[in-house]
């Protein structure tokens, strides 16, 4: 039996995935009035999101080159996460806290920052939190939050990940396992961006942590792989795909945006 326990430990010693011995380097930090909700990279420009602001700065000096502010006649109340692809920005939107949920995909020519599409998806999974794109296909994440389970009769496990065509046509979908949601508290998955190695990352509300799943064999539940510690305070983050390896988050309590590298120990 002492054998055994021994051999036990060894085995977690030296063949727990060694993802669990990475972390992130922070390599800046800048002050980004917007970085509020969330953030989205391209190879020139990180792009702040507050929920009716974007602000779109040069990732070398940190200076605001644009932005885009809500006006009185718009129907946008609350960004969240975004994504860049073939110079649009494509941001995460919904109408909490208000019920019921509705959401909507907003897009945002780069270049100009002006507001150039829409995408709505009415009341149907939650609230938009985040959207990517990866091997061809549109994600996202519609929250759910206990807070709300006495109006909806849903809590934060109803927090779905939809698969879309790029038509925005839902092709699979799946919920979050239980060791992650316990995490967020009551609250929901804030982030989410594709890693470089093919992984999901996501975030949560407020911990500075980030948690790492696949696409499961079989079943509707993701599959969780480990948590690594990352210095931001939950909230959108997204890989830059022009830098792999580097990763961007936000610190709301102080208005910044971080841009981090992975290493293994």
């Amino acid at each position: 039996m002492r054998s055994f326990f021994l051999q036990s430990l060894i085995f977690l010693f030296f063949c727990w995935p060694a993802k669990a011995q990475e972390s992130f380097q922070t390599l800046r930090t800048y002050s980004a009035q917007e970085a509020f909700q969330g953030v989205a990279v391209d190879s020139s420009y990180f792009y702040a999101i507050d929920s009716e602001a974007i602000g779109k700065y040069d990732k070398q000096t940190g200076k605001l080159v644009g932005r885009w502010q809500d006006s009185t006649q718009s129907h946008i109340s609350h960004l969240d996460s975004g994504v860049i692809l073939n110079g649009k920005l494509y941001a995460a939107h919904s109408n909490y806290p208000d019920i019921p949920m509705t959401s909507s995909v907003e897009i945002w020519d780069t270049e100009t920052l002006n507001h150039i599409d829409s995408h709505s998806f009415g009341i149907r999974w939650g609230s938009l939190t985040w959207v990517d794109y990866h091997n061809g296909y549109w994600w996202g994440v519609f929250a759910h939050y206990d807070e709300f389970e006495q109006q909806t009769g849903k809590d934060n496990r109803w927090t779905t990940l939809v698969q879309f065509d790029d038509q925005w046509r839902p092709i699979e979908s799946w919920v979050f396992p239980q060791k992650v949601l316990s995490t967020f508290n009551g609250k929901s998955c804030s982030g989410g961006s594709w890693g470089p190695e093919g992984s999901l990352y996501i975030s949560g509300h407020d911990r500075p942590k980030l948690y790492v799943v696949e696409i499961p064999d079989s079943g509707s539940t993701l599959h969780f792989l480990y948590t690594l510690p990352f210095d931001n305070e939950g909230q959108g983050i997204a890989w830059d795909r022009s830098n792999p390896g580097v990763i961007y988050g936000i610190k709301r309590s102080s208005r910044e945006v971080i841009a981090a590298e992975k290493e293994a120990n």
